[in-house]
């Protein structure tokens, strides 16, 4: 590929793979679908990758007024980022994404905000670029059990939180794909071994809940997907086989946690929980593939494993909030 458009993949008929290449190659994916003329986009990427995502559907054989649809599972800058400059591309589509999400697009004010307080000045404008407000008369809020067409066939939107609030996937039954943003966790095959893969959950703040997250695992299983396309990184065959490596990581991250939590210390608290994560992340993969290169595990993972203690600092801060809120107003306790 040149360097105007992303390196993709064909993953069926009709759909491939693009290589947003944010933080490095085969790290951050989004998708594209063809059904009868009609395109889709399932996530962007960030607003800096539109040019050769735009590149991609024209060296494919397609033009930007056939994107029907543009579908962000979330609105995590590096799966939506892009969406309002993509959409201001395309003038024949439509934003269609959660409805608690949708309106952090049409004004992204907090949402730049909140994610230039995680990842830094410097490290957000290399990484996001400029973020373009998506036209509100141009979008669609979507709702659990939403259906949209496309081509012949149709779309399935479902609610889906755990990773975040506002966290929802698409379910192209004709196919068997569920495009699962972050819910499926992640999977990068340089870490697979004999065929088996490695999955992580993803607890980037601020929205971290473990129960909800194992009960949207539970409603995306339901479907029988053959194959879950992640964003972090490409397609994973029969999920329902691998599904109990992600409640396990979940698992992890909670025992983590609460460790953590029972130091009563909050100095300190994210390099504590990154060390351990760290930690357990190697230890599960040694486990399983006896050849590990622990040089290139910890490069490919210390990105993603920063992010997750993050996430898990906030969800311990919303916990210690809760229980002053109960000490304060016992009937909270009992409700």
């Amino acid at each position: 590929m040149s360097a105007s458009t992303l390196d993709y993949h064909t993953t069926g008929t009709d759909c491939w793979r693009l290589d947003t290449a944010l933080n490095r190659p085969e790290h951050t994916a989004c998708y594209l679908l063809h059904d009868a003329g009609e395109l889709a986009l399932l996530d962007t990427g960030t607003s800096n990758n539109i040019p050769a995502l735009l590149g991609t559907l024209r060296d494919l054989g397609f033009t930007e007024s056939q994107v029907r649809w543009i579908l962000p599972t979330h609105v995590h800058l590096d799966h939506a980022g892009g969406a309002g400059a993509l959409l201001a591309a395309c003038d024949n589509a439509t934003l269609a994404t959660h409805y608690r999400g949708l309106p952090h697009l049409i004004d992204p004010g907090k949402l730049e905000q909140g994610a230039r307080a995680v990842y830094g000045e410097a490290l957000f404008s290399r990484a996001f670029g400029n973020i373009i407000p998506a036209r509100e008369e141009r979008c669609q809020s979507l709702y659990d059990g939403d259906r949209l067409p496309l081509g012949r066939h149709e779309l399935l939107f479902i609610d889906t939180p755990g990773h975040a609030n506002h966290h929802g996937c698409f379910f192209h039954e004709s196919k068997g794909n569920l495009y699962t943003g972050d819910t499926f966790g992640l999977h990068y095959d340089d870490l697979d071994y004999q065929g088996k893969p490695w999955i992580m959950a993803t607890t980037t703040p601020v929205a971290f809940d473990p129960d909800q997250w194992m009960q949207s695992l539970d409603k995306m299983m339901a479907l029988e997907p053959k194959r879950a396309c992640l964003t972090h990184f490409g397609p994973l065959e029969d999920p329902m086989r691998w599904q109990h490596l992600l409640r396990e990581s979940i698992q992890d991250h909670v025992d983590i946690a609460l460790d953590e939590e029972r130091l009563h210390n909050k100095e300190g608290r994210e390099e504590r929980l990154a060390a351990a994560l760290m930690d357990k992340a190697l230890s599960r993969l040694a486990s399983q593939n006896p050849e590990l290169d622990r040089i290139l595990a910890t490069r490919l993972l210390e990105d993603d494993i920063l992010l997750n203690s993050k996430g898990l600092a906030v969800w311990l801060a919303r916990r210690a909030k809760k229980r002053g809120n109960q000490v304060a107003n016992p009937q909270l306790s009992s409700q």
